[in-house]
C-alpha cells in the first residue's frame, strides 16, 4: 500500500517528494516535504482510492538535528491507517520549528497540534487557536525536548523542590499490603462485607508479591 500512496502523491501533489521504505520492526509510513503537508492530507482525504477521513494522531520526536511530526490517520471506510512524517531541522534551543496546520483538513488536528506545540515547539502555522494546551501560557521551554531544563521557579513557586515527594522514599508493597487487609480499600466493599474467597486472594497475590521482591 505505502508504494501505491507514494506513487500516488508525486503523480497529484507537485513538489511533495513522497518516499517510504520497508521496514523490519514496526510500521512503514510516508515521509513527504513539510511545504506540501496540507495538501497531501487533503490528497489523501478526497482521493476515493483511500478516503482518509480520520486524524488519529499527531506526535513529534526530538532528534539531534530535527523534529519528527508523525501524523496518524486512517479510513473507517477503506480499512486502512497511514503514518504519515515530516522533518523540520531544528534552528536552536527552545526555538519553535514550523510547518502548516492541518485544521482545514480534520477538525481533530485542532487539541492534538496545539499538544504537539506545547510539548516540542513545533508551531502549526495557520492553527485557529494556537496556544498552549497542557502548560501555562507563560511557561518556559518545551518538555519534551531533549535539552528541556525545567525552570527552577514558575510565579513564585519552586518548580522542582528537593523536598518533593519521591516514589524511592516510600515502600509501597508494604502499604498496600496494609490495604488490602483493610476491607474499606477493596473494590466494591465499602460496607466491609468481603467474601472469605476474595480476601484469601488478596493474600495470596500480596504473598506472591512479597516472594517476587525477594528475589
Amino acid at each position: 500500500m505505502h508504494k501505491e500512496i507514494v506513487e500516488f502523491l508525486n503523480k497529484e501533489v507537485a513538489g511533495c517528494d513522497a518516499t517510504t521504505k520497508e521496514v523490519e520492526v514496526g510500521h512503514a509510513s510516508v515521509v513527504v516535504n513539510a511545504d506540501s503537508v496540507k495538501a497531501v492530507c487533503f490528497a489523501l482525504r478526497d482521493s476515493s482510492d483511500y478516503q482518509f477521513n480520520v486524524l488519529q494522531v499527531v506526535s513529534g520526536v526530538d532528534f539531534e538535528d530535527r523534529i519528527e511530526v508523525n501524523y496518524i490517520i486512517a479510513s473507517f471506510i477503506k480499512n486502512i491507517e497511514l503514518i504519515l512524517k515530516v522533518k523540520l531541522p531544528k534552528a536552536g534551543k527552545d526555538e519553535t520549528v514550523k510547518v502548516e496546520s492541518v485544521c482545514d483538513v480534520w477538525k481533530s488536528a485542532n487539541f492534538l497540534e496545539r499538544e504537539t506545540y506545547d510539548m516540542l515547539g513545533v508551531e502549526f502555522t495557520g492553527h485557529p487557536d494556537h496556544r498552549r494546551i497542557l502548560c501555562p501560557e507563560d511557561w518556559e521551554g518545551f518538555p519534551l525536548r531533549k535539552d528541556y531544563v525545567v525552570q527552577e521557579v514558575y510565579q513564585g513557586m519552586e518548580v522542582n523542590p528537593a523536598s518533593k515527594v519521591n516514589q524511592d522514599d516510600f515502600d509501597f508493597l508494604s502499604k498496600a499490603k496494609l490495604d488490602a487487609a483493610n476491607p474499606k480499600f477493596v473494590s466494591g466493599s465499602w460496607d466491609g462485607n468481603v467474601s472469605p474467597e476474595l480476601s484469601d486472594a488478596l493474600k495470596r497475590k500480596m504473598e506472591g508479591l512479597e516472594s517476587n521482591k525477594e528475589k
